[in-house]
């Protein structure tokens, strides 16, 4: 059925019924790129607002969470434009060898994924992070899935490139 069909389709009730079930992802994408708690509850907060205030929008239910999620993502990135955040980790002596090797690890990784630009290292996040299939990318960013893959893998050759050159460094 689509939201056209009958315009109060997407009501109060139903949108909050839709926005619970798929809170955790929200809440998991937000966190992929504001990297902490606190901003990433306001960018769910900014997202619930949002998508509630342009619920009209979405022709059809089955793409909510697809929908939901290109909202999420969109608000993440502005709200890193505008506070431009540094991710900082914190090294203590009190860390454990295999705390700072895992906080190695953790640096390192984000470093790599510095080199990507944020149209790649969005599909990074939702393929690898996220788990999401080629095609429900597909659908998430609005391009054709062997667009998709092709910048995918081309991420994956420019991270492994990147990660040659540490090695050497």
């Amino acid at each position: 059925m689509t939201v056209s069909e009958n315009d109060g389709i997407l009501n109060e009730q139903l949108f909050i019924s839709l926005f619970e079930r798929h809170k955790d992802s929200i809440y998991r994408m937000a966190f992929l790129y504001s990297k902490n708690q606190s901003d990433s509850l306001d960018i769910v907060q900014e997202v619930a607002y949002r998508a509630f205030k342009n619920r009209k929008s979405l022709k059809e239910l089955s793409y909510f969470k697809t929908w939901i999620l290109k909202i999420t993502i969109n608000l993440s990135i502005d709200f890193l434009r505008k506070k431009k955040k540094v991710v900082e980790l914190h090294f203590t002596s009190e860390l454990g060898t295999q705390q700072v090797e895992e906080r190695y690890s953790d640096l390192l990784l984000h470093e790599l994924l510095y080199a990507l630009d944020e149209e790649e290292k969005k599909l990074i996040f939702l393929k690898y992070y996220q788990e999401y299939t080629f095609q429900e990318i597909s659908e998430i960013v609005d391009s054709p899935i062997s667009t998709v893959k092709s910048k995918v893998y081309r991420s994956l050759e420019k991270i492994r490139l990147e990660h040659r050159k540490e090695e050497f460094s």
